[in-house]
């Protein structure tokens, strides 16, 4: 099994790598810290095949570094069975990338929405390719406006967290009814309150509410569970495209069904990735 995971140097996303260690021919761990990303593959089991692991760089904030990831991963390997689009991050100050949009929108979506699209070809060259996508229950809190990610002037970093979890689970279900024909599978999921560094960047009443949120919590390898599942389970025909919660499909909110949204969320990401898709 040849498998692509991103933001896995701490977190949800190590123990994910954990978790497959053993059971993948080929693993790209695309990262921003390969430091972190090398740590994490040397504290693995001593008698795996070292030569499996690949770490990629790759900076969900530069577009240009997505798609140069992309390309690196199609000059490996022919197929692909598995993307895990795990990175994400909820960030205090409202700051715009050097490609022009919000960079919670960016780093939790676009740059996934450009990796996909590259990847795609070699997803669909084999029989049941996976896509997930991991989200948040945060998302029942959306207000989308498609309109305004390009800028920051009205930033509210929950808020924006919100949306771009929503754009999670709208793009699982495009990627669904565009593919699913083609055997592509695509799931998002929500890991459960995880115990790590996120929003380990704010000061305030928001860090506050983390730290008295943290004995409820529950441990970073509970929360890979549910990708772990999606990962190497069968999953039922009728759950393609579904939004999990502890293993399980559940019924995601009103807007996350909304079918204007996810074709006019999918048009607007094509055509913002256009010139490096």
């Amino acid at each position: 099994m040849n498998i692509v995971i991103t933001g896995c140097t701490s977190g949800i996303g190590a123990e994910t790598v954990k978790g497959l260690s053993d059971k993948c021919d080929r693993l790209f761990l695309l990262v921003r810290n390969q430091k972190k990303a090398e740590s994490l593959l040397a504290d693995l089991p001593a008698d795996l095949p070292k030569d499996r692991f690949e770490v990629v760089f790759c900076d969900l904030e530069d577009l240009k570094s997505v798609a140069a990831a992309a390309d690196y991963v199609r000059e490996k390997v022919t197929s692909l069975d598995l993307l895990i689009n795990n990175a994400g991050g909820i960030f205090p100050k409202g700051t715009i990338t050097r490609d022009g949009f919000e960079t919670t929108f960016q780093v939790n979506h676009l740059g996934h929405f450009l990796l996909t699209q590259k990847l795609l070809p070699l997803l669909l060259k084999t029989p049941t390719p996976r896509i997930i996508n991991v989200s948040s229950e945060a998302h029942r809190a959306a207000n989308p406006k498609l309109n305004e990610v390009t800028n920051a002037a009205n930033y509210s970093s929950f808020p924006a967290y919100a949306n771009a979890k929503l754009y999670n689970i709208l793009f699982s279900k495009s990627l669904q009814e565009k593919y699913g024909s083609q055997g592509l599978g695509t799931f998002s999921l929500h890991p459960g309150v995880v115990k790590t560094n996120f929003g380990g960047d704010f000061t305030g009443v928001f860090k506050l509410l983390i730290k008295l949120s943290q004995p409820f919590m529950i441990t970073a390898k509970a929360g890979a569970q549910t990708t772990l599942f999606l990962a190497t389970s069968a999953i039922k025909k009728e759950w393609n495209g579904a939004y999990f919660k502890k293993s399980k499909p559940v019924t995601p909110s009103k807007l996350a069904n909304s079918k204007k949204l996810r074709e006019d969320l999918w048009e607007k990401s094509a055509n913002w990735v256009a010139d490096l898709s």
